[in-house]
């Protein structure tokens, strides 16, 4: 296995003098701003809740889709609790703790929340610890916490069997990481001539071209860029997931990482798919807003209706978009209790007029909001 005569971007003479036309840029910039100021200017319009209950539906939505694009899925329940515990931000009853979830959670929000703080090595190393905090990364014994040392050959991305493995990417050497990851941090942390959002898209792809560590990398150079566009839109406070965005286009992701990383220093390519996904994710978070509205009327309605913890949980399930159809079985079996009781459950709320009966008929009944 080989890297083939590819040169990587990494190797080019003026490195890493990054190029790209701004003139072609000008457009996707301005359908960024233009989706960002819509967004913003309705989140203006709901008071200081909605707004909690927004931003955690997004860093949530962040935390789990990072991961996703790495093959790894994370517990929804226990995400949204460890996010909503950190920032107060009251859910009712909180999934048990996960070391893992709370690792990937505490980088997530350390990006963003303390987004204008310095980004340091020690930044970088204790994000990394957080990700793997057994020194495992599946059952492979990792460094954490340290940049990898290439022990067992240099950094390569790899697709296909053993054998006929095909190498998409191979990253700088380890012994060249302290002086390029120290240049990178200045350049983070330093003033620059870009766009503040072309800033984010120019970290995300430097960081994840040096591939510093023996895994996680892909984690931190997102949370890189979310640091950087909390930066360039002024708040810490998230409400768009570009992971989220990521995720629905992996494919393309990779894709367009490769062509880069084997191609010139003109990253105008790169920058424009960036921005393009940045827009689309911007207007996304506007359904998630319609759907914290919606979650929001649905229990300042039902507020004094004396329901007990079970209903309370699945009724959240429902209204935060529940996969597939709910019967009683699938009810007993979330909220752990017998098919009698999850039935009477059901009952219960059929006569209160919470839930309806479905009109999809099938092999057994199913169960949706009434009026949602």
């Amino acid at each position: 296995m080989n890297s083939g005569d590819n040169t990587y971007i990494w190797q080019a003479s003026d490195w890493p003098d990054w190029r790209y036309d701004l003139a072609a840029l000008a457009q996707p910039l301005a359908d960024v701003s233009r989706a960002q100021g819509l967004l913003l200017g309705r989140l203006a319009d709901v008071g200081m809740a909605l707004r909690d209950q927004a931003s955690l539906a997004a860093l949530t939505e962040d935390v789990i889709r990072t991961s996703e694009i790495e093959g790894e899925r994370l517990d929804a329940e226990s995400v949204r609790s460890s996010i909503a515990r950190r920032l107060g931000v009251d859910i009712g009853a909180l999934a048990p703790m996960d070391r893992h979830v709370e690792g990937v959670v505490e980088l997530v929000l350390d990006a963003t929340a303390r987004c204008e703080s310095a980004l340091t090595m020690d930044r970088l190393f204790a994000w990394h610890a957080a990700l793997f905090p057994t020194g495992y990364s599946g059952l492979s014994q990792i460094d954490v916490g340290a940049f990898r040392d290439d022990a067992n050959g240099p950094m390569q991305v790899v697709s296909g069997p053993i054998g006929r493995q095909r190498v998409h990417f191979e990253a700088p050497p380890a012994g060249q990481l302290a002086v390029e990851v120290a240049r990178f941090i200045a350049w983070a942390n330093g003033s620059s001539k870009d766009h503040p959002i072309l800033k984010a898209g120019l970290g995300h792809l430097w960081f994840v071209t040096l591939h510093p560590f023996d895994d996680g990398n892909g984690r931190i150079a997102r949370a890189i860029g979310d640091l950087l566009l909390a930066r360039a839109d002024g708040s810490p406070q998230r409400f768009y997931s570009l992971s989220a965005q990521i995720q629905r286009e992996r494919r393309e992701y990779y894709a367009i990482l490769e062509q880069t990383q084997k191609g010139a220093l003109d990253v105008t390519p790169w920058l424009k798919w960036f921005l393009e996904n940045l827009a689309t994710a911007v207007n996304a978070a506007q359904h998630t807003l319609d759907a914290v509205l919606v979650k929001t009327r649905f229990w300042q309605r039902w507020a004094t209706a004396p329901l007990n913890e079970r209903q309370v949980k699945l009724l959240n399930r429902l209204l935060d978009g529940f996969d597939g159809k709910l019967n009683s079985s699938k009810w007993a079996a979330i909220a752990k209790c017998s098919p009698d009781t999850a039935l009477r459950d059901i009952t219960d709320l059929l006569a209160r007029g919470v839930l309806r009966k479905s009109a999809a008929g099938g092999r057994s009944t199913s169960y949706e909001l009434e009026g949602v």
